[in-house]
């Protein structure tokens, strides 16, 4: 396959080729586009979601460099003297989205997808308002509530709830009294039934200067699942959807901030209280789903659509990523060989291990945690 040199990053591209349809575009989705297009492919990237919360956690294991590299774009206003290896969710995803908006092979549309299918020769994904996107596969990156997971599991569809919810919150460094001293690091605090990661993140420009930073908290808790289940988050052995900050209940926000006072250390009860204070918590119901399978066809899985494992494993987004790199070598080469289905076998099998070896490993985890609680 011929190549030539792309500005963006100064990273080799091939010569265009072919063309997929991604459906759902989180942070999976984007990552997958990108490097499809980097790697010759026209992309149909499908999202049903007009706005994504500002609110919700952080991701690890994600650098400053890691993050230049995947965009192909350096921050022009950056503390490169204190790079983090953890950003929060949502600046993350507002790269990632800039990044797939600047390049000129990926076509972003607003819809939800409703069923997805294939032949020998192509795969489609219809939505609700009637139209049939078609491409040479079509790519799951819609989550853990996935709708192409259907298509290619179907035996297999759903992730299964793992028994507890985790509570999210973000705050800027100002809101916080100063007194405190602030956390190089990431804690991570045991206290009874309950566990808590509190880390420090940049602000909104990349810095750690002090003073500018944000800090944010994950509050694993086992003694809500029926609140989870009375709202609607969890039905039968299924997690729907996160609880959003604003239909929290009044009476939760309260218990939280009593229990606060009793498991945690000032800092993280000062984060924690202004969070409930601004009404800015969110309540994510975990669930997990080891696969049996990553692709069917011409349709592949990629992100939690294939793999959810734990947030406790801290993977989820180099998983992720790796995902979207095997795969989009993958469908290059079956551009090129015109065996699509046997080149996305490939793909699987490069991934299928690794990415079921973690969830395994976060559903020992699971098992323990949740078990305390019971």
């Amino acid at each position: 396959m011929r190549t030539k040199r792309g500005a963006a990053g100064d990273r080799i591209r091939r010569e265009r080729q072919g063309n997929a349809v991604v459906v759902g575009a989180s942070c999976a989705g984007l990552m997958a586009s990108l490097a499809l297009s980097r790697a010759g492919i026209d992309v149909t990237l499908l999202e049903k979601a007009t706005v994504f919360p500002h609110a919700g956690g952080a991701i690890g294991g994600v650098s400053e460099p890691l993050l230049e590299r995947i965009t192909g774009r350096k921050r022009t206003v950056r503390d490169t003297t204190t790079d983090t290896d953890g950003q929060p969710w949502f600046a993350v995803y507002t790269r990632l989205r800039s990044a797939v908006d600047d390049e000129p092979h990926i076509t972003f549309r607003h819809a939800r997808v409703t069923s997805v299918g294939q032949d020998a020769d192509r795969a489609w994904a219809t939505t609700t308002d009637g139209n049939t996107y078609t491409g040479d596969v079509v790519i799951g990156a819609d989550g853990h509530r996935s709708v192409v997971r259907r298509a290619v599991a179907p035996d297999k569809p759903d992730a299964t709830f793992a028994g507890y919810v985790i509570w999210l919150g973000l705050a800027d460094e100002s809101a916080i009294a100063s007194r405190h001293r602030w956390p190089h690091d990431t804690d991570i605090l045991y206290r009874r039934n309950d566990c808590l990661l509190g880390y420090p993140l940049p602000s909104r420009e990349g810095s750690l200067t002090p003073g500018t930073r944000r800090i944010g908290f994950a509050w694993y808790d086992a003694s809500r699942n029926d609140l989870m289940r009375e709202l609607g988050c969890v039905r039968d052995t299924v997690a729907h959807h996160t609880l959003a900050a604003a239909d929290v209940p009044a009476t939760t926000l309260r218990e939280l901030a009593v229990e606060a006072d009793g498991l945690w250390p000032a800092l993280w009860r000062d984060v924690i209280h202004h969070c409930l204070d601004q009404r800015t918590v969110i309540g994510a119901p975990i669930a997990e789903y080891l696969p049996d399978h990553l692709v069917n066809g011409r349709l592949a899985l990629v992100g939690d659509a294939g793999h959810v494992p734990t947030p406790m494993t801290g993977s989820g987004f180099g998983m992720a990523l790796q995902d979207a790199e095997v795969l989009a070598e993958a469908v290059a080469d079956g551009l090129d060989g015109r065996d699509m289905a046997l080149a996305l076998q490939r793909y699987e099998h490069a991934r299928l291990d690794s990415v079921r070896a973690t969830v395994h490993s976060g559903q020992r985890f699971s098992r323990s945690f949740a078990g305390r609680a019971g």
